[in-house]
Order: C-alpha cells, then sequence, then structure tokens
C-alpha cells in the first residue's frame, strides 16, 4: 500500500469581508473542507465553475494563502505548522505555475535573472547556476539565446515555457498548475500540454492541475475532484468520471463539453439560476438550489463525501 506524498485533511479558508450598511463581518467560505490525496508521478484535476475556490485551494496547499484551518502533510509533515524558515526549504519541493505568465513576472528582468531568482534563494552554489539554466531550458523546448531576452520579447507559448522552466529549476517533486494554458491559443496548449506530460515522465513530478476546462483535464488527469461552491462534490478516476459522472453537478459539467462527433446525439442539461454567493450559502447540499433532482432531505441535511463505487461522491440520491 502506498503512501501519499501529499495529503490535505479539511482545508477551509475563509475571507473576511465588512458590511458596509452595518459594520459587521461577514465571511466568505472560499474553501470548505477539501480534503484530497496525491501521489507519486500523478496527475490530480481541480475543476468547477468560476469562483468555486480551485485556486484558492492551490495557492492555500503552497501557503501562498494562509490557510483558516485544515492540514497539508507533504511528506509526512503537516506544513501549515511550518515557520517562515522552515516552510523556505519546503518550498523548493512544492512549486507553481501561474495562469498569466507575464503577470508573474518582473518585465525589468532578463530571463537569465528571472530564471535565477530560485537558484539565489536557495542557495545553489554559483558554480552550478549555468549548466541548471542550460538544462532546464533544453527541458523545457527553448536555448540558451532566450536568456538574454526580456518577457516583452517572447510569445505567450515562450513565456509559459519559461514560467514551467522557473518551477522546475529547483527540481521539485510537486508542481501546483494554476490554469496553465487558458491564456494561451489552442495549438500552443496543446504543446504545452504535451511538454507537462514529458516533464512529469523525466523528471518524476507530480501535479495538482487546476482548470475549468474539462478537455484540457481529461487529457492529462490521472484523478479528478469537481468543486462547487468552496467544497468537493466528486472525487474519482479520469475514466470513471468521464464515463459515469454520479453527482448531477458533475453530470452538467459533463453536458456542456463540445462534441466533436455530429452525429452524436447529447443531451444539454442546463442549470437552473445562478451561483450562490459563498458568504451566505443554501443550508443543507449548496448545489440543491439548481438541481432538478432535489428532494426535501438536500434542503436541511449536507451530504458528506463517501465512498461510492469505487469513488467518492457527496450527494444524497446516489
Amino acid at each position: 500500500m502506498t503512501t501519499a506524498l501529499l495529503e490535505v485533511k479539511n482545508l477551509e479558508k475563509r475571507f473576511a469581508a465588512k458590511s458596509a450598511w452595518f459594520q459587521s463581518k461577514q465571511y466568505v467560505h472560499a474553501v470548505n473542507g477539501v480534503s484530497l490525496e496525491l501521489n507519486e508521478k500523478e496527475t490530480i484535476g481541480i475543476v468547477g465553475e468560476s469562483g468555486c475556490g480551485k485556486s484558492t485551494t492551490g495557492r492555500c496547499v503552497l501557503r501562498l494563502i494562509e490557510p483558516t484551518s485544515g492540514e497539508v502533510i507533504f511528506q509526512g509533515k503537516d506544513i501549515t505548522t511550518l515557520s517562515k524558515r522552515e516552510m523556505k526549504h519546503i518550498r523548493k519541493d512544492i512549486q507553481m505555475v501561474f495562469q498569466d505568465p507575464m503577470a508573474s513576472m518582473n518585465p525589468k528582468l532578463s530571463i537569465r535573472e528571472i530564471l535565477s531568482e530560485p537558484l539565489i534563494a536557495h542557495k545553489i552554489p554559483r558554480q552550478e547556476h549555468e549548466q541548471l539554466l542550460s538544462e532546464t531550458l533544453q527541458l523545457v523546448g527553448l536555448s540558451e539565446s532566450h536568456l538574454a531576452r526580456f518577457p516583452h520579447e517572447m510569445s505567450g507559448g515562450q513565456k509559459q515555457r519559461i514560467g514551467i522552466a522557473r518551477a522546475i529549476i529547483l527540481r521539485p517533486k510537486i508542481v501546483v498548475l494554476d490554469e496553465p494554458v487558458s491564456a494561451l491559443d489552442v495549438s500552443v496548449q496543446s504543446q504545452i500540454l504535451n511538454l507537462l506530460q514529458d516533464l512529469q515522465e523525466e523528471l518524476g513530478l507530480s501535479y495538482i492541475f487546476i482548470s475549468h476546462d474539462l478537455g484540457v483535464v481529461e487529457h492529462i488527469a490521472h484523478r479528478v475532484g469537481v468543486m462547487y461552491l468552496g467544497e468537493m462534490v466528486e472525487v474519482a478516476d479520469k475514466e470513471q468520471l468521464f464515463e459515469e459522472p454520479l453527482h448531477p453537478y458533475t453530470k452538467a459539467l459533463m453536458s456542456a463539453i463540445p462534441k466533436t462527433d455530429p452525429d452524436e446525439v447529447k443531451e444539454r442539461i442546463i442549470l437552473k439560476g445562478e451561483l450562490p454567493s459563498p458568504s451566505s450559502p443554501p443550508t443543507g447540499c449548496k448545489f440543491h438550489p439548481r438541481c432538478s433532482f432535489a428532494q426535501d432531505i438536500c434542503k436541511t441535511s449536507k451530504p458528506e463525501l463517501r465512498e461510492v463505487e469505487g469513488r467518492k461522491v457527496a450527494c444524497h440520491l446516489v
């Protein structure tokens, strides 16, 4: 029985929001009790609508945002309890690639300076820098000639390759990928996805892949977690999820995937109403106001994420 490389247990993040009328604090539950596991050389995809808490979950795992409560256990150690100095050593093993590569780079620095920053921060010996720069650029499909350039001199795909290079130059064990291809052209998206898979195979990386594009997640992920209003509603192997989704929300997401076969007949599930406010979520199951199958129990009792047919589902009707 293998031990997970990373375990997230009951992760919560609340943001305080002051009311302008009553000067009283309200709390937005961006992440509410999320639990997941990540094994070596595995990719777990996290999907859901905008505002469901996907990116916040990823940032809490890295402690770029401090979680309100919960545990993030990496190699048997809860990193949420570590000091800043102790956390610095962990950051070498857990890195992140952001959605907008240009926004995550200093435009005044050259590519050499951008890629050298993590080496300097983690006190990698100077004599190793040139070799690491050269090897890493080669891994992401770029050459040493790019080191003298600045971010604005590169295309979107090249900038994202630099973002990936910066994340892997320290040879981490885990990379959190926050919508890494959503800002790219479709032809470039496939190149970056293939690159990520090649790097996973070559360097033994594990990925948390955050995306709203189910087609992309189906291509790259091994397991998929579906989030709704800060909570996991279904976690399953990719094949299980895409062949037979069980949660009504997952079924609605799957029905929105564009058809590639013009002769294929597919029923589109249209969700009712708007996404509820995370500051005042519905009682019981958060999805019940938009669910066509909701019953009385769904309005009063919150379903727990439990094992069903080899996966985890949070639904009273499953």
